[in-house]
């Protein structure tokens, strides 16, 4: 038996120790300790979320609230960031990797009462997270070498998946979020439902006693581009260490305010208690936190995440552009005309780093150190690479001829209400102007941008994807063909799930490519490692896009609350809100 399979059943084993409701213990090292029951926590929301079903929408701010809502079959150690016991209170991996069989947690309720059983596990994965249709499912991860991967019902608490090989990952991607069959049973196929019907489900208007979920908080009220207020879960199934209910807190409320500087504002003005921060907000704030604020600032390397990049449309719709955007040695010369010590230095304060590709230097167990191949900042580099090309021509204003005459111009796509793109796209056009290339500045909400991607509807563009502790999660992004991969949409399928098009890819996109199939069922850990970096070298060589900083994590709360975990960043998909109280 491999080395790994041998760690997940050790962890199978453990898991099965932890009956409902679940003792969360052991993060003393966090500074966590037992709390009192009450009080209100208030967070800021980025923007009015577009429906009020997890899987009917990819919206980060629907997201931010969905995490309190609902809850996973496994879940992360805070302190470890190891799979644990959630949904499911342990689990056997049998047949050489390719059975999973989940026994799932006793005497766990939704916020409405209702029992919790293998019916809604089966039910969520169909319907939803396997459903090529529902637009934040998943379906990709369910199908391996062609084939499905296949989930059925044991008993009333138990569900087994059968995978057609060994995914080494497959556990680690398991923290999708449980929906509740008996709320949503007229939007499944069971009941003659199409499988789009699914994305119609609790839109925004929406009872509220409708939302029903099995997290430590249930909606109570939802006003549009107002706030969205969560209150107690009384059936919630973890406790502290005594064994006293959690959450602690009685109501988590969300105010929507779309510009970050309004955000700390009312972070100052302590109508918000929580708030992440960039690097150019840290100074003004820890100076304040020095001078007796009522609040704490703190700063951690980050694992998770998300590092801005730019990428160019290899599919633009100026298929002059297109030509020179596919073109390696396009992408090459403006990676040298791409300042990331000044973007360091003025637009996060120092506070992040040189990113890696595709990876967090954070992240020990994956990272190939890449940042040799980065480059330096030279404008002349970039100029000669250009010119090499056989861009040398310009026009009156000094910009460059692409081969049929037109000027090499380009809108840059970004988001205006963020507190980094702005100054990071001005910067950008700036030093591209230098170089020839006329850089103008389109920008939209942040939360238009991926669907932007995906639509094909643009020509550069300045976005971030989060970073997670294995590659194999993040293959939708950085695997051509892959469903986030937009920036090259000739590869993907036609349907989400199938095979890509391997003929529409580079040789380099085709070696990453295989490198991910190879690596999502290897076993051995070293032989994946090398796989991965393998992939991060082409990545880096290449450049499918051209990554910017990474980040640190910093955030600010209020000093009126204890037991904020921030060692390495809000994990995505959980906010560790149950853990905290008001002093």
């Amino acid at each position: 038996m491999h080395a790994r399979t041998l760690t997940l059943l050790t962890l199978a084993l453990l898991g099965a120790a932890h009956a409902a409701p679940k003792k969360v213990t052991g993060y003393g090292s966090l500074g966590v300790v037992g709390g009192k029951s009450g009080g209100t926590y208030t967070l800021p929301l980025g923007d009015s979320p577009q429906s009020l079903f997890y899987y009917g929408a990819i919206d980060n701010n629907l997201g931010l609230i969905s995490q309190q809502l609902f809850d996973g079959l496994v879940e992360f150690n805070l302190a470890t960031y190891r799979i644990e016991p959630a949904l499911a209170e342990s689990w056997t991996i049998t047949e050489g990797g390719t059975v999973y069989t989940f026994k799932l947690r006793q005497g766990v309720k939704w916020s409405d009462g209702q029992a919790f059983n293998a019916d809604d596990v089966i039910f969520t994965y169909k319907n939803m997270i396997m459903n090529p249709e529902s637009r934040a499912g998943d379906p990709g991860n369910f199908k391996l070498g062609g084939k499905d991967v296949t989930i059925s019902k044991v008993d009333a608490m138990t569900v087994r998946f059968n995978l057609p090989r060994p995914a080494p990952a497959f556990l680690l991607q398991q923290r999708y979020f449980i929906m509740p069959q008996h709320k949503l049973a007229r939007y499944g196929q069971e009941s003659g439902a199409k499988p789009g019907d699914i994305n119609t489900a609790w839109p925004t208007n929406v009872a509220e006693t409708e939302v029903v979920g099995t997290g430590p908080f249930k909606l109570s009220n939802y006003t549009a581009g107002q706030k969205v207020t969560l209150t107690r879960n009384p059936n919630y199934w973890k406790v502290d260490a005594a064994g006293k209910q959690l959450p602690y807190l009685d109501k988590l409320e969300f105010l929507i305010i779309r510009d970050p500087q309004a955000q700390v504002a009312q972070f100052l003005a302590g109508n918000l208690d929580q708030l992440n921060v960039t690097g150019a907000q840290f100074p003004d704030l820890k100076q304040k936190e020095v001078a007796g604020a009522p609040f704490k600032v703190m700063r951690s390397t980050a694992l998770f995440g998300s590092p801005p990049f730019v990428a160019y449309n290899f599919d633009a719709k100026n298929a002059a552009l297109a030509k020179v955007f596919s073109d390696v040695r396009f992408r090459r010369a403006m990676q040298s005309a791409v300042n990331r010590e000044r973007i360091i230095d003025t637009v996060y304060n120092g506070l992040a780093s040189l990113p890696g590709h595709g990876v967090a230097p954070a992240n020990k167990a994956f990272y190939a150190n890449t940042t040799r191949q980065l480059g330096s900042f030279s404008l002349a580099d970039a100029n000669d690479a250009l010119d090499a090309m056989g861009l040398k021509k310009r026009n009156a204003a000094g910009i460059r001829l692409l081969p049929n005459g037109q000027p090499l111009e380009l809108d840059l796509t970004y988001g205006t209400d963020s507190a980094v793109y702005p100054p990071i796209a001005t910067i950008l056009q700036s030093d591209f102007a230098k170089v020839g290339v006329k850089v103008n500045l389109k920008g939209i909400l942040s939360s238009r941008l991926l669907a932007t991607g995906q639509s094909g509807d643009w020509e550069m563009i300045l976005h971030a994807f989060g970073d997670q502790p294995d590659p194999e999660l993040r293959r939708p992004i950085w695997q051509p063909g892959g469903s986030l991969y937009y920036w090259h949409r000739a590869p993907q399928p036609a349907r989400d799930g199938d095979p890509a098009n391997t003929a529409k890819m580079a040789s380099w996109e085709k070696e990453i490519y295989d490198i991910f199939n190879k690596a999502a069922v290897e076993p051995n850990a070293a032989t994946r490692k090398a796989l991965y970096t393998r992939w991060q070298l082409i990545f880096a060589q290449n450049l499918p896009v051209t990554p910017i900083a990474k980040p640190e994590n910093i955030g600010a709360i209020s000093t009126k609350f204890g037991n904020y975990v921030y060692n390495l960043g809000v994990i995505p998909g959980y906010n560790p809100v149950p853990l905290i109280y008001q002093k």
